[in-house]
């Protein structure tokens, strides 16, 4: 095997080299350190995850095939230490399974046994260049919080959804009577201190995109248990389900923590998300009732099939979306859209609730429009278990009704 002399170097690298085929090891240590590079040389995947431990490198290039850590476990254990290392993975039995598998999570190139030395030096160069790039992203987003990722890195959005879940908590909003704002209820809102995933669509985004969203539902019921067990015993707790948690086992065992709290828990199903994927709705939200839980259609006015979800699910409560609430005194076509949902839902006994309230002027409207229950920083902003609503801020509304009464 020759090699080349006088290879371009245009800066020095420092390169995480993974082989456990020891002569081809040290070939390609001394071809990237004539290239200019500073290599570290590891014979196997455990022995490479205990260099990215105490080391930050510009590249890694590693075999795929190797006993134990092996290429690709290699690779998902990486993204717990750096988002954005690139990644060249070498095999000498490629296949589409594995090359489609280096790509997806998260590799920037695939190279196949034997690699020509000024094919090697080069990926390297490009891979450096990408790596570049991909961190000036990443701090774009933690900067600004876009919450988007790289397409193709599974291993890092893997790598982002844990870090998330290990600081998640739960923030609250009190749900308050229209009549005199005294607080009914408490709606459970997901935070996490983790810059990659902003909000709640962000970490919720990130589930979908690796088939995690029952690990985010778990986590969540697992906070409010905690919370609602140091919270007022009268009140509501309204949680937030998405459409694939209906398919997740442990929402239904009759002896978990969360089943314990059932009567004093309101499942909030989110109009934005189609239902259409969760087979035998009706069924899983029989089951849900016999446990002791309530149901909430969220969002209703903004989502995918209107009423259709409605009819699914019969919820208890209905939330208006926080769109249909905007401005709502300003807005005559507003008005008369929810005076009918509100009719509907009344004739139903289901109860209304109006999301989003921020202003006096929207209140008062709303209750002049018949809504039983009001959401909204007018009365607390979310915050740590549980905030109060500052009545002084809040004066009770005389509806046009109450004022002919007198």
């Amino acid at each position: 095997m020759v090699i080349p002399q006088g290879l371009p170097a245009p800066e020095e690298l420092q390169i995480l080299l993974v082989e456990d085929e020891a002569a081809l090891l040290r070939s390609m240590q001394r071809v990237l350190q004539r290239a200019g590079h500073h290599v570290t040389a590891c014979s196997s995947g455990d022995e490479a995850l205990g260099c990215l431990a105490g080391q930050v490198f510009d590249v890694m290039v590693s075999d795929i095939q190797m006993p134990g850590t092996t290429g690709l476990k290699l690779l998902r254990a990486v993204r717990e230490h750096d988002l954005d290392l690139p990644v060249v993975l070498i095999t000498g039995h490629p296949d589409v399974k594995t090359a489609a598998d280096a790509v997806e999570y998260g590799a920037c190139r695939y190279l196949i046994k034997p690699v020509p030395f000024d094919e090697l030096t080069a990926a390297v160069g490009r891979a450096a260049s990408i790596g570049r790039v991909a961190r000036s992203k990443r701090e774009y987003v933690e900067e600004f919080g876009s919450g988007r990722f790289r397409l193709g890195d599974l291993a890092g959005v893997d790598a982002t959804l844990d870090r998330a879940l290990s600081s998640l908590r739960m923030a609250y909003q009190p749900i308050v009577h229209a009549a005199n704002s005294t607080v009914m209820a408490y709606e459970a809102l997901l935070r996490v201190d983790e810059p990659m995933l902003p909000n709640p669509d962000a970490v919720l985004l990130a589930a979908e995109r690796v088939g995690r969203i029952h690990d985010v539902g778990r986590s969540v019921r697992k906070s409010v248990v905690a919370d609602i067990q140091a919270g007022d015993h009268d009140l509501l707790y309204f949680v937030n389900i998405h459409p694939e948690d209906l398919l997740d086992r442990d929402l239904y065992l009759p002896d978990s923590p969360f089943s314990s709290f059932a009567p004093r828990v309101v499942l909030e199903v989110t109009e934005r998300a189609s239902l259409d994927t969760v087979l035998h709705v009706h069924y899983k939200i029989a089951k849900l009732r016999d446990l002791g839980f309530k149901i909430a259609l969220d969002d209703l006015g903004a989502g995918y099939a209107g009423l259709t979800s409605f009819a699914q699910l019969e919820p208890e409560f209905v939330k208006l979306d926080m769109a249909l609430v905007r401005d709502v005194h300003k807005a005559p076509t507003k008005q008369k859209i929810i005076q009918s949902i509100v009719g509907l839902c009344h004739d139903m006994d289901k109860m209304i609730i109006a999301e989003g309230v921020e202003s006096i002027e929207e209140r008062n409207v709303l209750v002049e429009l018949g809504c039983d229950l009001f959401q909204g920083n007018l009365f607390a902003r979310p915050g740590r278990p549980f905030p109060r609503v500052d009545f002084g801020t809040v004066p009770l509304v005389v509806t046009t009704l109450q004022a002919q009464d007198h």
